[in-house]
């Protein structure tokens, strides 16, 4: 035991290292994109995780549509979104959750309690924020380290997204990624109405 500290972020990057690499390996020649899911234990903002997943081809062929292919190639509604490890303040993650917590201690952005309607609005927005940033943090040093490339043989893109809040993930996934990877993703998002450039 070395007896350094670890943050949050290099906990992120370590233990999403170790969940891609877990991958079952008859699958990594037809993942074609990560998925990083953010949600939270039973609605509580102090709660967060991500679940670290990813899409198939054989997936996108089972929901592909004549009429919209890119819906079920890009929209996380069509993807596999169950049965991932995840990562945060949760009982999964039994050193991700104390190191998340002295972190948004350290930032004032903890609070007490259970009822979550005392908070500020804004206090809960900083405290989702937070998280949000952490996952977008953590996809693009996945990038820049190489590690996905390592893992898969070749790059992907991550497409990050919370299903509280629609329309979130464009900016979430351009934030990821470098732009290379998600021309597609951002070619379908424009074609579906969902931004405008």
């Amino acid at each position: 035991m070395t007896g350094e500290s670890k943050d949050f972020a290099t906990h992120l990057q370590e233990a999403a290292v170790g969940i891609l690499e877990r991958f079952p390996e008859e699958l990594k020649p037809e993942i074609y994109a990560l998925s990083f899911r953010i949600w939270r234990v039973d609605y509580d903002y102090r709660r967060p995780y991500v679940a670290i997943g990813y899409n198939t081809e054989t997936q996108y062929g089972r929901e592909r549509r004549p009429e919209d292919p890119g819906e079920a190639r890009w929209n996380y509604a069509c993807w596999l979104l169950d049965g991932f490890e995840t990562l945060g303040n949760v009982p999964e993650d039994p050193a991700g959750g104390p190191l998340y917590e002295d972190e948004v201690r350290r930032l004032g952005l903890w609070f007490e309690g259970d009822d979550e309607s005392d908070e500020d609005d804004a206090e809960l927005d900083l405290l989702q924020l937070h998280f949000a940033d952490a996952c977008i943090g953590l996809a693009r040093r996945l990038h820049a380290s190489g590690r996905i490339e390592a893992v898969f043989g070749r790059p992907l893109p991550v497409v990050v997204f919370d299903m509280d809040c629609p329309g979130w993930e464009v900016e979430a996934t351009e934030a990821a990624n470098p732009p290379e990877l998600i021309e597609g993703f951002l070619a379908w998002q424009r074609a579906a109405g969902h931004f405008d450039d």
